[in-house]
């Protein structure tokens, strides 16, 4: 009988994994796919953004609804323990020029590498495709190999790390939450975050522009703004600063049908100065060529601008419509698009320890949980601290109730 049994190899799995194991405990894996962490290794293309450096009273905030429930275990396990974690596995990392945190290596495959070294020297046994089918009676997990019967894996406790609803090709199928209704536990159902939306584009922006970049811009919906980079593609926009507006963009779609996102196309000019490059005169040139002189517009940028009419003829107007391009957003991208998801367990159904109330000895960390937060390493660094608790809560619970929870 193993000590602890995680089911999911992803970041959260596999880092509580690391823990128990260094403190002696004997644990074993699960997981469905093939070889762990696929989606892990998917974020690692990019370069994987680990953390932020940010003061860490601003990082807390990122997590919007979620912050008062993940201050705590964030303030225990903050972004320069996770950085020492992965200087103790033999990664260096460094702060890029937008103070998020990175992997020298700039993937996720050395990390990873080191990691399940360590494990494997620790006596963690791995089980791959291994899928997580339901609980019997007695909270144990029912695993099916292969197309086989679902058995048990003997264990004292178990840690569920199964993930959201995101990229279910890498792993995050949620089938979990029916496995977790059905025992009482209130989950929120998933939605699209990080994710792009639909858009209404007119034929010729569809035709012309599909995949075309929108940089250095500005982007707001209500009270809240984000600056970055999007892409105008064929079913809409996306790209990392309408990723850091999507929970805004999603709720105001779920309240009103739709969403009036404004984009900014020269944020770093005033109105007023940009009124006062177009009161230049125009002589012949047609409107397109003057902006394109004058602002260096982009054609894209052109045809966003007349995606809300003819533009206007007069220098305040137009300056005002350039740093206010109207978009209606109608709907999220398909949650198997989206970067991660919002929604799953309640967080009042979880012990501060990250136990399941309903079912001593089960506990939970990661993306299970009901909680977003936007790209910039904020999504990564809360899967660890979670990991963090719910290992140091199995270490609590295990140590006091000796049987665990076949006792």
């Amino acid at each position: 009988m193993f000590d602890v049994l995680v089911i999911g190899a992803g970041p959260a799995g596999l880092y509580a994994a690391d823990r128990l194991s260094a403190r002696g405990f004997s644990v074993a894996i699960a997981d469905q796919m093939p070889s762990p962490a696929r989606k892990f290794l998917m974020a690692g293309r990019g370069g994987l953004n680990l953390t932020h450096s940010e003061d860490l009273e601003q990082f807390l905030t990122r997590y919007r609804d979620a912050e008062s429930f993940l201050s705590p275990m964030i303030e225990s396990f903050p972004p320069s323990a996770l950085v020492d974690w992965c200087h103790d596995l033999g990664q260096e990392t460094f702060v890029g020029t937008s103070g998020r945190v990175f992997p020298k290596a700039m993937k996720a495959s050395p990390l990873l590498r080191a990691l399940l070294r360590r494990l494997q020297e620790n006596g963690v046994r791995l089980l791959s495709r291994h899928a997580f089918t339901g609980l019997t009676d007695d909270g144990s997990a029912l695993i099916r190999s292969g197309s086989g019967e679902p058995e048990t894996v003997p264990a004292r406790a178990l840690l569920l790390a199964l993930g959201g609803a995101s990229w279910p090709k890498l792993g995050s199928t949620a089938a979990w939450v029916p496995v977790l209704e059905k025992q009482g536990v209130k989950v929120t159902p998933f939605q699209p975050a990080n994710c792009g939306f639909q858009v209404a584009w007119s034929d010729f922006l569809k035709d012309r522009f599909a995949g075309t970049p929108l940089k250095r811009i500005g982007l707001r919906i209500g009270g809240a703004s984000a600056h970055g980079e999007a892409v105008a593609s064929g079913k809409g926009l996306e790209g990392g600063a309408v990723y850091a507006l999507s929970a805004e963009i999603r709720e105001t779609i779920n309240n009103s049908g739709s969403a009036e996102l404004f984009i900014d196309l020269r944020p770093a000019i005033s109105t007023g100065d940009l009124a006062g490059k177009l009161s230049r005169p125009r002589g012949k040139q047609s409107q397109s060529t003057y902006l394109k002189k004058v602002l260096k517009l982009h054609p894209v940028e052109l045809a966003l601008l007349r995606e809300n009419g003819p533009l206007p003829e007069n220098a305040d107007g137009l300056a005002e419509r350039i740093k206010s391009v109207r978009v209606t957003c109608l709907a999220t991208y398909p949650i198997d698009r989206a970067i991660s998801s919002a929604g799953g367990i309640a967080l009042d159904e979880v012990t501060s320890d990250l136990m399941l109330k309903k079912l001593p000895g089960v506990f939970t960390a990661g993306e299970m949980l009901d909680w977003e937060a936007p790209t910039g390493g904020y999504l990564l660094q809360a899967c660890f601290a979670t990991a963090r608790r719910a290992a140091d809560g199995l270490m609590a619970y295990l140590t006091t109730n000796p049987s665990g929870k076949t006792s």
